[in-house]
């Protein structure tokens, strides 16, 4: 039985879809593990444990007769594209960043950490100006793209910086260190805002391009998404104006990973949240409902990383089986997908109290409407739902039992649970299909 997130009435369908994504190239050229690849408007770069920064042509995928660019002397971490495309920057365990002409793999610019210390992160900012870096101390410099020379620079209290995005407006980029502290900067290299997202360290974070609307004064709102060594992606709308300050709200949790999840990254139209894991999975989310769309398993190690192409429906994920694997997504069939996700409401936290009974009879669960509907359960309340609330204020069961087991069980006229003993009020089985999945995806795992 497929996995179903709380907030995706209609994933049994999406599920079908099979063909909506596949692969069109796989990228062998580097020795070791991949870290990270970036794409252009025509290239797609990739930079690896062997030191190197890989350059191909999106036309046919063909190496540029530049590639590999090598000057770092040791592992390369992070690489992204300028918005315009002319200029790389690479990063590195030898404390260095390094800005490339693209068109013949020339060094512009070698910006060495104030510290010394090992660069993990870096990225442009959206209107070229300026290019912030992270390392492994905690130092975060923003530099000049211009002058390539240091404009500020500033620390985190604890662990190694190793994500950063910029808003789409270019106002303010977030940061996320190893101890799982994610801290949002103003383009002044201003600290705004600090606070633990994952209790076990940030792996990666991302913008996505379209705001969505919301706040008691119209503020306009960015979607960020954060990820960690905790096996969750989280979901935050934040906002900044220099008149009206600064908002960061928590939204939801995206599940689907039973491992630490190591990257993710939104679509260039905000439309999907693409996500890869030491679980060897590569899942990719439907933004405006969280819904999975797909989940890709090709990948034989952990997916270090994964980039959306700008202008067209290309996604690149990297892995430490050392390949790079290029993927096509249908439209027609992707455009399918979201009608048949389509629902009334955007986000499940909306749902009113008859917008819960319809879910839960889409699910099947007919018999529990009577016991949502007696404790008011709207979709605010749905997403707070915890196996204790569950069990002391709705009296449902919220164990896990092999079906077959429990329906031998109820079979025997017991009405009472076998874990608590307390009387049941509906003997209605709820799929675990969390469960499920984390046990489908280990015996994928252990039986290769």
């Amino acid at each position: 039985m497929p996995f179903v997130s709380s907030a995706t009435p209609q994933a049994d369908i999406l599920l079908q879809i099979k063909d909506m994504v596949k692969i069109i190239h796989t990228l062998a050229d580097h020795d070791d593990d991949v870290n990270c690849c970036a794409f252009s408007s025509s290239l797609l770069a990739t930079c690896s444990l062997d030191k190197t920064i890989r350059l191909y042509s999106l036309s046919d995928f063909s190496e540029l007769p530049h590639s590999p660019l090598k000057f770092h002397t040791y592992a390369v971490h992070c690489c992204c594209f300028s918005p315009s495309g002319h200029i790389l920057a690479s990063c590195s365990t030898d404390g260095t960043t390094v800005l490339w002409d693209t068109q013949n793999g020339q060094t512009l610019a070698v910006m060495e950490q104030p510290s010394g210390s090992p660069v993990r992160v870096c990225r442009f900012s959206p209107d070229a100006t300026c290019l912030v870096s992270g390392s492994a101390d905690g130092t975060v410099v923003l530099w000049n793209a211009q002058s390539y020379k240091l404009y500020r620079c500033a620390s985190v209290k604890d662990g190694s910086l190793v994500a950063c995005a910029f808003s789409p407006n270019g106002n303010l980029f977030v940061t996320g260190s190893s101890c799982g502290d994610l801290t949002v900067w103003d383009d002044k290299m201003r600290c705004l805002h600090s606070e633990k997202a994952h209790d076990l360290g940030i792996t990666c974070c991302d913008f996505s391009s379209q705001p969505v609307s919301g706040g008691e004064q119209g503020l306009q709102f960015f979607r960020l998404a954060s990820c960690g060594q905790d096996c969750q992606i989280k979901i935050w709308l934040i906002s900044f104006t220099h008149t009206l300050g600064f908002e960061l709200k928590y939204k939801s949790t995206l599940s689907g990973h039973c491992a630490p999840v190591l990257t993710c990254a939104f679509s260039h139209d905000g439309q999907m949240l693409v996500s890869g894991s030491v679980d060897k999975s590569v899942i990719v989310y439907d933004t405006n409902t969280e819904n999975i769309l797909h989940t890709l398993t090709q990948h034989t190690r952990y997916v270090t990383t994964c980039a959306f192409a700008p202008s067209i429906l290309l996604l690149a994920t990297g892995s430490m089986d050392k390949t790079v694997n290029i993927w096509q997504f249908d439209l027609e069939t992707l455009c399918q997908a979201r009608i048949a996700e389509d629902q009334p409401k955007q986000f499940t936290e909306d749902w009113s109290e008859d917008d819960v009974s319809n879910w839960l009879c889409a699910q099947g669960l007919k018999d529990l409407v009577g016991i949502f509907k007696m404790n008011n359960i709207d979709g605010r309340e749905l997403l707070n739902l915890t196996k204790e609330s569950l069990a002391d204020d709705l009296k449902i069961d919220g164990y896990s039992y092999e079906k077959e087991a429990m329906e031998n069980w109820i079979s025997k006229k017991k009405r009472t649970s076998p874990m608590t003993n307390l009387v049941l009020p509906s003997v209605v089985l709820i799929p675990n299909r969390t469960l499920k999945m984390a046990i489908d995806r280990w015996l994928e795992t252990h039986q290769k």
